[in-house]
């Protein structure tokens, strides 16, 4: 077993906690018992899976298309997610898919493209998954966002308008506050790493017995990446999803909204 390896016992001792979880369940009554053992069984299944499909897509002798492949398999199942996440919002699975692609081009073009890693399959699968699964939250938040502004504030919306401001101008104050939620979760996050908590890839680095300052040079350009990828997914929604809200003669079109 390598070092920062737990094995089958170390997984079967973590259970434990999730005992703990349904306990408290039960004793107040939140009745998501069955919620959290799905919940479980079912990560563990997938990344079980994932696991064993990488353990072949991350040889040495594996050939770095197939790397890629997995990449664009991550960028459509994100935006299937945002869709599935925003009933409400007209064209999801388009905006998502162009923004993903985007945010997925620019971050893995900065990271291979100046050498800060070697474009083998151990480095392009984990980055690209962490550029993308972070970005789905930040996608998922501005195209809500998006819709509840201008559906709050339609009146001042459609005055604007009716003074013969064009769309952008008379939307332009409320996409701006969407992207800004959109951002402020993320920006929160990379203020607070180290001080408050210490990220996913920081920590499995130092388990696996890496020099610290090493795992923290790593994590620091894995937030730094992650910064710019919900930034621009969240650009892009809002432009792009604004856009699809209005007609052409500058009319805000009806808007649906579902709870979060």
């Amino acid at each position: 077993m390598g070092e920062g390896a737990i094995g089958w016992g170390g997984l079967a001792a973590s259970l434990l906690l999730v005992g703990v979880a349904v306990a408290l369940s039960v004793w107040r009554r939140l009745g998501l018992e069955a919620t959290i053992l799905w919940a479980c069984a079912r990560a563990l299944g997938q990344l079980l899976l994932v696991g064993w499909a990488l353990a072949a897509l991350i040889d040495d002798d594996a050939p770095v298309a197939l790397a890629w492949l997995w990449v664009v398999g991550m960028v459509l199942f994100a935006a299937i997610t945002v869709r599935r996440r925003t009933p409400e919002v007209p064209g999801a699975f388009s905006l998502a898919l162009a923004a993903t692609s985007a945010s997925a081009v620019l971050s893995l073009g900065v990271v291979f493209g100046l050498d800060v890693y070697d474009a083998v399959p151990r480095a392009i699968i984990p980055i690209a998954g962490m550029m993308v699964g972070n970005s789905i939250g930040g996608t998922v938040t501005a195209s809500r966002r998006v819709i509840g502004e201008l559906a709050d504030n339609r009146a001042e919306v459609e005055a604007r308008l009716a003074l013969g401001l064009p769309w952008p101008e008379a939307s332009r104050r409320f996409v701006r506050a969407a992207v800004r939620t959109a951002l402020v979760g993320q920006i929160e996050s990379t203020k607070a790493v180290g001080l408050v908590f210490l990220p996913g890839a920081m920590t499995g680095l130092i388990l696996a017995g890496a020099d610290p300052v090493d795992a923290v040079l790593v994590q620091a350009a894995v937030m730094f990446l992650i910064l710019g990828c919900v930034a621009t997914n969240a650009a892009i929604v809002g432009l792009g999803l604004t856009r699809r809200l209005f007609t052409e003669d500058h009319r805000l079109r009806p808007l649906a909204r579902t709870e979060a």
